[in-house]
């Protein structure tokens, strides 16, 4: 699965895109936020307030609790504005 990440978020990453694996256990967008929160202190750090993110699985928002699925493509971003 590839990841995208956008804004601050990129910014405590490191990088704004990885390709991941994630076990079985990780169903939803929730799950995978928890489990990435693991992967470094950057990703912890992105990951502190999951209330604060948006998700898009393979082009289309969700919400957290969305499950992946066959998901090829996840995003990762804060919440967007418009002006």
């Amino acid at each position: 699965m590839d990841l995208l990440y956008f804004a601050w978020v990129r910014e405590q990453i490191g990088t704004g895109q990885e390709a991941v694996d994630p076990p079985g256990a990780v169903v939803t967008v929730a799950d995978l936020i928890d489990w990435l929160a693991k992967r470094s202190p950057g990703h912890a750090e992105a990951f502190r307030d999951p209330a604060k993110l948006r998700a898009a699985i393979d082009q289309r928002f969700v919400p957290l609790d969305a499950e992946l699925g066959d998901a090829k493509e996840v995003a990762i971003f804060p919440p967007v504005t418009g002006g």
